[in-house]
């Protein structure tokens, strides 16, 4: 269950979101304030819902009724399986990425560019006309239901936990090597002080929320994973060690991305080159492969391993809504999945189409994937787990969370105190600050 959950965390959301978003928040600083968001309030939060899931031992709404919760405190549940199925409706589209990517490895299409045509503007013009069609990127976000379908029906420790457990070792060891070939490259040096050298003047709301949003959407916080998967934690897990293991991790990841994608952005000039966020793993990394040895064999492994990880962060999320609509309408599990998957052939069709043949569609001046990707993550996961904070600060059972982080007082626990303070004080009121300056 550990294992699953720490794949369920590090997965697109930091290879894929991470390096995206701190281009479009200029640079280190963002690299900054996420790190702060996830040692001092991603923590915090994280145990709150730990404990929370293993007390109620149900679904993202059972666990408050479980815990003999007032009437209203089921919707914060409710909210958080709503975020959660509303980012995995544009998920599945990245998830088709990787899966196109991985078969254009294989293929050796991904490394033909047109005669004439230089790499960076090949691999550019590859994925811009890809994003922007109208079949083959519903061909492969189709492919990755049906494979999340198959996953699911396995259940969680048979499914989830076997690829994480095999996924997670390789993929720290191949982002190592693609750091050692990265920060070889000419130019490295200016990729590198953008990212890692901060410029405190170009801090904003903006660039806090999303540094947040970052930090809650990378670590699977207010989506009603890690409810859902600690009601499945064995007794003797050790809740305060896990919530440790799996923020340290996730936020390695993130930082070893950030090593890789930005003196490879600055080494190759593809800064200059107008690059959509969403798209830059997608159109850096082949750069970088390109300068090693076995070009394609390295491609193949890497697509692998990310398609592994779109799988694992699909797979978590839409098991929120199955074990939801399991628990509380008491349908096997399969119909569960059923119901959970199949509305996906529509929505995640729309967003994939938004980015091309629907382009003109417009929700407050986003098109379909970037209006759900900003409203699930910057805004309905930070106000999520204000109310968790203040219901498992205010409301639950006052022995909850520390029977809870003791393991009923089996061992010992210095984080008690700390965590119920942040949780009661420090967390509700900066979430919400950030959220009001936002808006503001």
């Amino acid at each position: 269950m550990i294992a699953a959950t720490v794949g369920s965390a590090v997965g697109l959301g930091n290879i894929w979101r991470f390096p995206a978003e701190v281009q479009s928040n200029g640079g280190a600083v963002f690299l900054a304030i996420y790190i702060l968001c996830v040692l001092l309030l991603g923590i915090p939060v994280m145990l709150a819902e730990f404990s929370l899931g293993r007390a109620g031992h149900s679904d993202a709404v059972g666990v408050f009724k479980n815990l003999k919760a007032g009437k209203c405190w089921w919707a914060v549940g409710g909210l958080a399986i709503l975020a959660s199925y509303l980012i995995l409706c544009f998920y599945m589209v990245v998830a088709g990425w990787t899966f196109e990517y991985l078969w254009q490895s294989i293929s050796g299409g991904l490394f033909s560019p047109e005669v004439g045509e230089s790499a960076s503007t090949h691999y550019v013009m590859k994925m811009e006309s890809f994003v922007t069609d109208s079949y083959n990127p519903l061909i492969n976000t189709y492919m990755m239901i049906l494979i999340n379908l198959v996953v699911l029906l396995a259940g969680v420790q048979k499914g989830i936990e076997r690829i994480s457990n095999v996924m997670m070792p390789v993929l720290f060891l191949i982002l190592l090597i693609f750091i050692g070939v990265s920060l070889t490259l000419p130019g490295a040096a200016e990729g590198l002080e953008f990212f890692l050298k901060p410029d405190f003047s170009k801090i904003s709301a903006t660039t806090v929320v999303n540094a947040l949003g970052q930090a809650f959407f990378s670590l699977s916080l207010g989506m009603g994973i890690l409810i859902t998967y600690s009601s499945y934690f064995p007794k003797d897990a050790k809740l305060t060690r896990t919530a440790m293991t799996v923020s340290l991790l996730d936020l390695l990841v993130a930082v070893m991305m950030g090593l890789i994608i930005f003196p490879a952005v600055t080494s190759f000039g593809l800064s200059s080159e107008g690059l959509r966020g969403a798209t830059l793993v997608f159109i850096t990394l082949p750069e970088v492969f390109g300068q090693m040895p076995m070009t394609q064999l390295w491609s193949i492994l890497f697509f692998l391993l990310l398609t592994v990880a779109a799988l694992t962060s699909t797979i978590s999320i839409a098991e929120v809504s199955v074990a939801f609509i399991r628990d509380r309408f008491k349908m096997k599990r399969w119909k569960a999945c059923l119901i959970v998957l199949m509305p996906l052939f529509v929505l995640s069709a729309l967003c994939s189409l938004s980015l091309g043949p629907l382009s003109h569609i417009r929700l407050a001046g986003f098109n379909i994937f970037d209006f759900l990707d900003n409203m699930a993550t910057n805004i309905m996961l930070p106000i999520g787990s204000i109310f968790l904070c203040i219901y498992v600060g205010w409301f639950a059972p006052k022995t909850m969370l520390p029977d809870q982080l003791t393991n009923n007082g089996t061992i010992r626990s210095r984080m008690y105190r700390p965590v119920l303070f942040i949780i009661r004080y420090i967390a509700p009121l900066l979430i919400g600050l950030v959220l009001i300056s936002y808006f503001i």
